[in-house]
């Protein structure tokens, strides 16, 4: 049992980094980037290309580490474009407008990454980590390294928001885009700055999905994205500790699902929870209920 937990720990860390993206572009401009999780597939496929490309002729730590920065710098610049050249010209259009175009935003990255890459997997060879025995278990060395990795983006990401200029302009946009242009706030810039660091964490993600499973295809993000959307639902959509408690809690179910040998099920039973924080408590469990003024 304590196995499963930490497996379902491990595969929740990668969920709770999706869903923090997920939470910083709804939480400041109220929108549900469904391209999200495919971002995690081209960081998937960026990690692939640097590490064939340059493990035979440099020594494998310097590999990593450009691997490492291809993965989040590339999808730091992805998403940055994508809110510049999909997003931004529909601002002012209703919510409907950027939910559809976001949905295709995620089409297309799928089918480019197919007709480009193929439809086969490719192998993502990062260096495997040595499990780690602790009182007669073995813990893997992946999954302390996803839980740790992602407790650390969290921490700096609460930081960010709560101690630094920045942080403070993006909590002015959220609450109000327009009074905070009026105190000065330059909003485009904020925004952008919010998918930046969101599609980072997205590319830390990647990572981390490239060294537990090892492969990367098209449609990887597709599932993977869904997941964490409803991770962050669950936490509390807009919330940055909801988001990693969702992301946990998700993955702490599905692994006892499969520990139950009920693994088919598990799909059915994360889009159930949806279902059901929707009824019960729309707001999440660390997320704030809205009221709006008649």
């Amino acid at each position: 049992m304590v196995q499963q937990l930490i497996n379902g720990l491990q595969s929740g860390s990668i969920y709770a980094l999706v869903a923090l993206g997920y939470s910083m572009v709804y939480g400041i401009i109220t929108l549900l980037n469904f391209a999200h999780g495919d971002i995690i597939m081209v960081g998937a496929y960026l990690s692939w290309f640097a590490l064939t490309t340059f493990m035979p002729f440099i020594p494998l730590p310097l590999a990593v580490v450009i691997a490492i920065a291809m993965a989040v710098l590339g999808c730091m610049a992805l998403g940055v474009t994508i809110e510049l050249a999909a997003y931004r010209p529909l601002r002012k259009s209703p919510r409907i407008s950027l939910l559809i175009t976001a949905i295709g935003v995620s089409y297309l990255l799928q089918n480019t990454a197919q007709k480009v890459m193929g439809a086969s997997a490719k192998m993502v060879t990062y260096p495997k980590l040595p499990p780690v025995n602790v009182a007669g278990l073995t813990i893997s060395g992946v999954a302390i390294l996803c839980i740790v990795v992602t407790a650390a983006c969290m921490i700096g990401l609460t930081l960010l928001v709560r101690r630094t200029k920045s942080g403070k302009a993006m909590r002015a946009v959220s609450e109000d885009a327009d009074a905070a242009l009026l105190m000065g706030v330059n909003v485009n810039r904020t925004i952008s700055f919010t998918f930046a660091i969101g599609s980072a964490l997205a590319g830390v993600g990647s990572i981390l999905y490239s060294i537990a499973y090892s492969q990367a295809n098209p449609f990887m993000g597709g599932m993977l994205g869904l997941k964490a959307f409803v991770a962050a639902v669950l936490g509390g959509i807009g919330s940055i500790p909801g988001a990693m408690v969702g992301g946990f809690a998700i993955g702490v179910i599905e692994a006892l699902v499969s520990a139950a040998r009920l693994s088919i099920w598990k799909d059915a039973v994360v889009f159930a929870i949806l279902i059901i924080v929707l009824l019960f408590k729309p707001s999440g469990i660390m997320g704030k209920p809205v009221t709006e003024k008649v």
